[in-house]
């Protein structure tokens, strides 16, 4: 006989565990149970033992009988009364004027405690709410903040993919979801594209995410230098479902291939191809190397520039005034010691 018998109020809703109490319970079978609420009508899912559930936060409360037919009728006309609680709800909420959001009601199996789930943006005082609302129901209420998940699992609906929301359906927990595991299964990464109607990312991203890293692990990485059938490529993409990568070869083509079929090369530098041949058109550079000026003719050009000739003087120099005769020196003493 199980130990622990696991409990779900709602169609998927969270899993509590209780203790049998020495009945012998199936699957599927609908039992009234205590909870922290009263008396509640659940339906048994799942069995287990101490050692499979491990560790729990403190002792079972037990299962206090087998729904009779009386308990599902009671609990299908609450259903009523649930709908006129939300109604009074959203009134005093507008005479308030509080920013909150209801979504729905809940009243336990014997209708003395009344539950009110609502969204918000922040915080929200409902002190008041709750001492008209329990004064006009005549039960004790409770109020609990949802966030966006909770809210579209307790409202239902239908994703993008045409299908019931699977929080609403077989999800009982939501697992952490990040922006990495759309760009590990090639997603797109915007945001409006991988959201769901709760505004945050889809659950379904977590689904194959590991099916999805452990194929990839074998594969070769983009940028790596592979060998395939028809010579060296590079990989520029993968096709993770068919298990092929999309390769790029030296002349440009590319081509999808099985990654079973290629083999990793060592990735060596890519020669950069050589520019095509200039045609007839194109001019052709000519490099033009510096010429070294010895340093004596340096010193020659200089003083040319700095002292220069001037023909027409040296011509002027050269011709005789007219009219003029050249007298011979007179004689000297020394010539003539004598005076003679």
């Amino acid at each position: 006989m199980a130990e622990i018998v696991g409990v779900r109020f709602r169609k998927s809703g969270r899993i509590y565990h209780f203790d049998p109490a020495g009945m012998e319970l199936k699957l599927g079978d609908n039992v009234v149970v205590e909870t922290s609420s009263g008396l509640g009508l659940g339906r048994a899912v799942v069995f287990t033992t101490t050692e499979a559930a491990g560790e729990l936060a403190g002792p079972l409360k037990p299962v206090v009988r087998l729904a009779t037919p009386e308990d599902i009728e009671r609990a299908s006309r609450l259903c009523g009364k649930e709908k006129e609680a939300l109604d009074e709800t959203v009134r005093l909420v507008a005479k308030l004027g509080l920013p909150m959001k209801l979504i729905s009601a809940e009243y336990n199996l014997d209708a003395s405690h009344l539950t009110i789930f609502f969204s918000a943006e922040g915080r929200v005082d409902f002190r008041e709410l709750v001492r008209e609302l329990s004064h006009n129901v005549k039960v004790r209420v409770k109020l609990r903040q949802v966030g966006p998940r909770d809210e579209t699992k307790l409202l239902g609906g239908f994703g993008r993919c045409g299908r019931e929301h699977c929080c609403a359906t077989f999800l009982d927990e939501f697992s952490p979801v990040s922006i990495k595991m759309a760009k590990v299964q090639d997603l797109p990464l915007n945001p409006m594209k991988i959201s769901g109607v709760c505004g945050r990312l889809l659950c379904c991203l977590g689904y194959e995410c590991e099916q999805y890293r452990a194929i990839k692990e074998k594969m070769p990485r983009e940028g790596q230098r592979v060998m395939t059938e028809a010579g060296p490529a590079v990989v520029v993409g993968h096709n993770t479902l068919e298990e092929n990568i999309l390769v790029e070869y030296e002349t440009g083509v590319r081509l999808e291939v099985p990654a079973a079929k290629v083999k990793p090369m060592e990735n060596r530098p890519v020669v950069p191809r050589p520019p095509p041949a200039p045609g007839p058109a194109q001019a052709t550079a000519v490099e033009v190397k510096p010429v070294e000026i010895p340093a004596a003719a340096s010193e020659v050009e200089a003083d040319t520039i700095e002292h220069p000739v001037n023909p027409k003087e040296d011509r002027v120099s050269e011709v005789e005034t007219p009219g003029e005769e050249e007298k011979p020196p007179e004689p000297s003493d020394e010539t003539n010691p004598g005076g003679l």
